[in-house]
């Protein structure tokens, strides 16, 4: 059986998608403690803590690296210093355990604007350190929504396999037709999750989006800030969030024919793959670990371009 470790792990996405093409986890780190616990509550063990304190020796051999490692530094909602930010050189460590290890595979995974951050120094930085740890990358900008997933997730997943292993990468198999958001809607949620009347929002229906892969913009209240923008349940969603100001700022804001709402926890962890009965913390510390998480069917989908 293969075997793969589990970095900067959140509420394991990566888990998930790798455990149902049946590979074993020998090995999970996370810092955070909320995060931790939901772990340990889906898959029945603690993830490891800070992995800037873990010696290499310590973490068992395996066959694949897999890390959505942190995205604060790269994010267009962040202060985008990259490398520089303490969180951005946290990837070192992932080279690090590489050099130690030698994995046949390395699965990592960023956000849209690791590529332009810099003006794309951070990036060639990253394939570089790749590169000279001997493996040859194949980085490719994916949207969740070209995986039947109702929510417009735009992330960089980089694909790392060791020269000489053999190993090949052939394309991508995931075009498939955009699912709306209004497929998981509830029909009953909580009344606090709609914004207060005294909002006042504006509503226009005019200039509806073609493309059912983009979210369609339909109002918004307020100054129209990111978390005061409003959206139609016919398109697909918003990219969630971990962060953010304004009623909307970690889910987005729709229209559902009742009145105007964020996303429940439990539509939240639909429009991102997980199942309704995969465990995250209440209140913003879900949100917070759902807008960490990556897309399981986007893994397993990657997973299955390599051919062993």
């Amino acid at each position: 059986m293969k075997t793969f470790i589990d970095l900067f792990c959140g509420i394991g996405g990566f888990r998930v998608a790798l455990e149902k093409r049946g590979l074993e986890c020998v090995f999970s780190s996370e810092i955070d403690k909320h995060a931790q616990e939901a772990y340990k509550a889906n898959f029945g063990d603690m993830p490891d803590g800070d992995i800037t304190k873990i010696p290499a020796k310590r973490i068992p051999k395996h066959d694949v690296l897999c890390a959505g490692f942190p995205c604060q530094s790269f994010s267009i909602a962040g202060n985008q210093k990259g490398t520089e930010d303490p969180r951005g050189k946290l990837f070192e460590h992932i080279i690090r355990i590489a050099k130690y290890h030698k994995p046949a595979v390395l699965l990592l995974e960023n956000v849209k604007n690791i590529l332009k951050v810099s003006d794309g120094h951070d990036f060639k930085k990253i394939v570089k350190a790749l590169e000279d740890c001997g493996y040859s990358i194949k980085a490719n900008l994916l949207n969740s929504a070209d995986f039947g997933i109702p929510q417009a997730r735009h992330r960089v997943y980089f694909v790392c396999v060791k020269k000489a292993s053999g190993i090949k990468v052939s394309s991508i198999q995931h075009k498939t037709h955009p699912k709306p958001l209004k497929n998981v809607l509830e029909a009953e949620v909580d009344k606090a999750l709609y914004i207060p009347e005294s909002y006042k929002p504006t509503l226009y229906f005019d200039k509806r989006e073609k493309d059912l892969a983009k979210p369609w913009r339909v109002g918004h209240y307020g100054k129209c800030g990111m978390g005061q923008r409003i959206y139609s349940p016919e398109h697909v969603a918003i990219t969630i969030k971990a962060n953010g100001g304004g009623w909307g700022a970690k889910t987005g804001l729709y229209f559902d024919g009742k009145g105007i709402r964020r996303l429940s926890i439990a539509e939240s962890k639909l429009i991102m793959g997980f199942n309704d009965k995969h465990i995250v913390s209440e209140c913003n510390q879900g949100y917070k670990q759902l807008g960490n998480a990556v897309i399981p069917k986007m893994v397993e989908t990657i997973f299955d371009s390599m051919i062993f």
